[in-house]
């Protein structure tokens, strides 16, 4: 079991605290195991184990609590009155109005409730409306390159396993596909490659076609490879269309949009808008997409060419995502910004290169940050191992070591 500290030290954070918490993100990123990691530590805490309810509602034990109200009184019917009980619902969109259940625990004064959801849905709506200000979001992604290097006994393979990182997987039960034996890294591809299938099937069956009611297979797997070929570029909804029919697929707009947000509610894409940085303002037009990993990326583009710069760039926006920021494309001028990183202490601007030793391509990716007149940070990401390095107060950092946390 792959430890997962952020995540954890989140949750108890947030322990006794008067909210919902919600961990939510893509099916198999490991949000069930963080119930597991947490529930461990509550009883190093001194909670008894009669104190915990844990339920996973896609356990065919758990058949019967096909609604709300068996759900809501099988728990109520085993909460301890004189103590504190804490209770754990893995992927509670599967029933219908689970929000009314929720409630109904949450006011409780001796519940602490934690929930996870595999798709957007379970903060809409009127799960939005009823519980506003109510519940805390935890989002989780699946392994970063710090926790996926942390399974491996020598870092100095760093680069061997960031290879195997982009190619396998980071979801986190691929590691068991894999030997270290610290001389190289055996993989198991077929292995992998099945296990992908079945996350993607899952994800495409259960939290899309049955719940968006969509019907057209083959246009909606066309549109997503189309999309994990084009991570990091802008894209436009009228671009995908017109490129599909050209290609003898012919599909509306309205279809496109449609679909993108059904994977983009499943977690599979994520949006990232475009930040005009001198008018501090969004931009409504040219935004870029980003997959939620790049091992289910090469599941679905098998052995296609790809462009590595993108592709390092994807990493790097994931990564910013799970530090808490709230990431933009910048713009200054006519020139784009990687990355406008928004977070609580304040804004960073990142340019991500596959390599900048030369000269040219140094200036052309310091040239958008040198544009910015505030006194925001400012980093320049590259494979490059160089001693560390400042371009007029611009800081050049080795990717792999940003990433695994070694260099501020």
């Amino acid at each position: 079991m792959i430890n997962r500290p952020e995540y954890l030290k989140k949750l108890l954070g947030f322990k006794d605290k008067q909210l919902i918490k919600i961990v939510t993100g893509i099916r198999r990123c490991g949000k069930s195991t963080l119930f597991e990691l947490y529930q461990a530590e509550l009883l190093k805490l001194g909670v008894k184990s009669e104190q915990i309810q844990s339920i996973n509602l896609e356990d065919p034990v758990y058949r019967e609590l096909n609604n709300w109200e068996k759900l809501y009184d099988f728990i109520n019917a085993r909460l301890l009155k004189d103590k504190k009980n804490y209770i754990f619902i893995d992927e509670i969109q599967n029933i219908t109005d689970f929000q009314k259940a929720a409630n109904g625990l949450f006011i409780k004064k001796n519940v602490d409730l934690y929930l996870t959801g595999s798709n957007s849905k379970i903060q809409s709506g009127e799960w939005a409306t009823l519980l506003s200000g109510r519940y805390v979001d935890i989002h989780m992604l699946p392994l970063s390159f710090k926790e996926y290097m942390s399974v491996y006994s020598n870092t100095d393979k760093k680069d061997e396993v960031f290879s195997q990182y982009l190619e396998c997987s980071s979801f986190p039960y691929v590691t068991n596909m894999m030997e270290d034996n610290n001389k190289d890294i055996k993989i198991n591809r077929q292995q992998i490659y099945d296990y992908l299938s079945g996350i993607f099937n899952t994800i495409v069956l259960k939290d899309i076609i049955e719940n968006k009611q969509i019907r057209e297979y083959g246009r909606l797997e066309r549109v997503i490879k189309f999309m994990a070929g084009n991570v990091g570029s802008e894209i436009s909804v009228k671009k995908i269309s017109d490129t599909m029919t050209s290609d003898g697929v012919k599909i509306l707009p309205l279809t496109v949009e449609s679909y993108l947000d059904a994977f983009h509610d499943s977690f599979v894409l994520y949006k990232a808008d475009r930040y005009d940085v001198k008018g501090k303002k969004l931009l409504k037009t040219l935004n870029k997409y980003y997959f939620i990993d790049m091992g289910l990326r090469r599941y679905l583009l098998g052995d296609k060419p790809v462009d590595s710069g993108h592709v390092l760039e994807n990493i790097v926006y994931l990564e910013l995502l799970r530090r808490g920021y709230k990431v933009y494309i910048g713009k200054v001028g006519e020139k784009e910004i990687d990355f406008v990183a928004e977070g609580p202490e304040g804004t960073e601007y990142y340019q991500v290169s596959e390599t900048v030793r030369g000269s040219e391509t140094l200036a052309r990716e310091l040239s958008p940050l040198n544009l910015i007149r505030d006194n925001h940070p400012k980093f320049l990401l590259a494979r490059d191992y160089e001693p560390l390095t400042s371009h007029n107060g611009i800081k050049q950092l080795n990717v792999l070591n940003w990433l695994l946390g070694l260099e501020e």
